[in-house]
């Protein structure tokens, strides 16, 4: 099958070679059928495409209401609704505006943009779950856009979790926002490329930082904008691109961007499933990232995700439901359940997990 994208694996599939990361330490082997969580542990090593054996997996698709109650339920509230409808219209004004700078040199109006972003946090009427939207939004054919968008929100409301200031917010949101603008100057035909990629056109894909990088420096922006754009992809241990550098050597602001970038990726919804339970995402995460991302923040942005669903009920793996009433500081994605008189402490049941928010 050849080489394909990893927002294109699903569940089933055979790795065709070993996957390495960028200092050459094994990550997945040769003969390894993929799984979700093998899937997603690929993110956190900057790992944009595989090699598949044979004729791969066809992907069923999802019925609207597969991800759970909880989701549909709020797929149906008006103020999802305005904010879906609100959202869109922003993709697309962005991705005019972004377009025209990248390919005649227009001017950049970063206010507009940050504005814009900041007046689907904050409609009228009171603020919404920026994480909650963003677990439900379906794909995009203007994928990059979309996702930036949903990026340089969830940067916004990160960098408050971090204690900084309004005018740092906004800034976190703009480098989120611009993070991948150097993805147009990859050839359309390989940004969407359906399956497989060629080794030359991974290298191609690669390019977007620096790309990013080059396009920013010809406009007024603040420097720590223009590193997000080129650092979004580096990893605390070296391991990320296109410079291999290590923390102390990454932008702060290229650090919220990297924890973003990958949150937003993980919780997209796939055309094999919807959007991953939270607690799936958080469990990656400690699996995985605290070499990879900054422990303070990555601790910052996980701790603040759980505590916004203490008191929800869940359903767990073997069909019970309950109310989460306990948060695991030692262990954030394995919280105590109370299922009717029984008390589920999750860290001490390994067999168990949550399933879904419902």
């Amino acid at each position: 099958m050849g080489k394909v994208n990893t927002c294109d694996l699903v569940p089933g599939m055979i790795l065709d070679s070993d996957v390495y990361n960028f200092n050459d330490q094994l990550i997945l082997p040769e003969g390894l059928v993929l799984n979700e969580k093998a899937i997603t542990k690929l993110s956190y090593y900057a790992i944009t495409s595989v090699r598949i054996r044979g004729e791969g997996v066809e992907a069923p698709q999802i019925k609207e209401d597969d991800t759970g109650s909880y989701n549909a339920r709020l797929r149906a509230t008006p103020e999802f609704k305005k904010y879906k409808e609100d959202f869109e219209k922003s993709v697309s004004e962005m991705s005019r505006m972004i377009t025209d700078v990248v390919t005649k040199n227009a001017p950049l109006d970063t206010t507009k943009m940050v504005e814009d972003a900041l007046e689907l946090l904050h409609p009228p009427g009171g603020d919404i779950n920026v994480f909650d939207m963003v677990h439900n939004m379906r794909q995009y054919d203007d994928i990059t856009f979309a996702h930036s968008l949903n990026v340089g929100l969830i940067c916004n409301v990160f960098a408050g979790w971090l204690g900084l200031s309004p005018e740092e917010q906004r800034l976190a949101t703009e480098c989120g926002i611009l993070h991948d603008i150097g993805k147009l100057k990859v050839p359309e035909n390989i940004i969407k490329k359906p399956k497989k990629l060629t080794d030359a056109e991974y290298e191609v894909v690669k390019t977007h930082p620096t790309e990013g990088y080059k396009i920013l420096q010809r406009y007024d922006v603040d420097e720590r904008v223009k590193n997000a754009a080129l650092m979004h992809h580096e990893r605390c241990d070296g391991s990320g691109y296109p410079l291999g550098i290590t923390s102390e050597q990454i932008d702060y602001y290229a650090k919220i961007v990297a924890i973003a970038d990958v949150y937003e990726a993980m919780t997209a919804a796939r055309n094999y499933r919807g959007s991953l339970c939270p607690f799936d995402v958080i469990e990656a995460f400690e699996d995985e990232g605290f070499q990879k991302y900054d422990t303070q923040m990555i601790m910052t942005f996980l701790e603040n995700i759980v505590n916004t669903y203490m008191l929800n009920r869940v359903r767990l793996s073997d069909g019970r439901e309950g109310d989460i009433i306990f948060i695991n500081k030692q262990k954030l994605s394995r919280p105590t359940i109370k299922c009717g008189t029984d008390y589920v402490d999750l860290n001490k049941e390994p067999g168990l997990r949550i399933e879904c928010l419902v």
